[in-house]
């Protein structure tokens, strides 16, 4: 048996499909009935005859942070993908994100070595690696400082990782993938998929710095071949190429039928945009879009090294520019 934990997610759903259509034994843990329809929107990018795939799936009602739910989760399990997460980089959701992606993660990797679970992957990010000190690209050995100016993301994804390690020092087999941003279809109300909502309504500008792309579908079938692989305890860096900004809202403009943004945002407008919105949250009480982590994120040009995980696996990722083109036509098919 296969334990998918954040199912309802973007990677979640996409490798769910993989592992469900290969005939694998799957069971997913899920929070809410409404974000199954997530899985039947990522499955039907796939196909429009999904249902035997998604009724061959066994959905449990349960949390990463609820212990008993998660006894009846790891039954008779052999191995587990941790896929679940809480994604922000709001300051005020730092006690919920540290408790779910620290705390959660530790649930996971105890529940893991109790039960004798052969192999876990666990779902990381970039986000989580050390800063460069160089010109050269980040690698899977830069290390982590905890003195840098980290964002609150980065530090709990670091502090999940460190329970992984955990893990691996008590016993356990595991494996660790870093992905960039991941982009997919079939979840567009958040998350990358999103990003390609936004460029429907039309981006005014675009910012001076870099970003690591890769497609979900290399993601997880990345995962799948470090499972079943014989490679354990290491990390993986998942980028299959690094674009400026200007270039990525040029296509995702393009892939969506709008026009690019012609007009670069400095890093004063920047600024001014970071803290106009922190005082609108101030005064409404509504969600952050724009931190100061964010900002500074916009202008970084952070180059990223895939070469560890190409080499390991001879692996080829796919190339950006179709990716973000069938994605944003199905966009257009799915979400109008």
């Amino acid at each position: 048996m296969i334990l998918v934990t954040g199912g309802t997610g973007l990677v979640g759903a996409h490798l769910l499909y993989k592992l469900a259509s290969k005939g694998e034994k799957v069971r997913a843990i899920f929070r809410n009935e409404k974000k199954l329809e997530n899985i039947k929107s990522v499955f039907s990018c796939y196909t429009n005859n999904y249902s035997d795939i998604y009724n061959g799936i066994e959905f449990v009602k349960g949390d990463i942070l609820d212990i008993p739910s998660l006894v009846h989760a790891f039954k008779d399990v052999e191995y587990v993908y941790h896929c679940a997460a809480f994604v922000s980089f709001e300051p005020d959701k730092y006690v919920l994100s540290r408790k779910t992606n620290i705390e959660g993660t530790a649930n996971i990797v105890n529940f893991c070595s109790s039960n004798n679970v052969k192999k876990l992957c666990h779902v990381s990010s970039i986000a989580a690696l050390g800063n460069n000190t160089s010109n050269a690209p980040i690698n899977e050995k830069n290390v982590w400082n905890p003195e840098d100016d980290h964002s609150i993301y980065a530090i709990t994804k670091y502090g999940a990782e460190m329970e992984v390690w955990r893990g691996t020092q008590e016993g356990l087999d595991a494996v660790i993938v870093n992905p960039g941003v991941i982009l997919g279809a079939g979840i567009w109300r958040y998350g990358s998929g999103n990003i390609f909502k936004r460029a429907h309504k039309g981006f005014k500008y675009y910012t001076s710095g870099s970003v690591g792309l890769v497609n979900v579908d290399d993601v997880t079938e990345i995962m799948i071949k470090l499972i079943k692989s014989d490679l354990k305890n290491e990390r993986y860096i998942l980028v299959a190429q690094d674009w400026s900004y200007k270039q990525f809202l040029q296509h995702l403009a393009e892939s969506v039928n709008m026009s690019p943004p012609k007009r670069q945002a400095s890093k004063f407008l920047l600024t001014i945009s970071w803290k106009l919105d922190w005082l609108k949250t101030k005064l409404t009480g509504k969600r952050r879009v724009l931190t100061r982590h964010i900002a500074d994120a916009l202008t970084n040009n952070n180059s990223y090294d895939n070469s560890k995980i190409t080499n390991a696996l001879d692996y080829s990722f796919r190339p950006i520019d179709k990716t973000i083109k069938d994605i944003g036509s199905n966009y257009l098919k799915q979400a109008q």
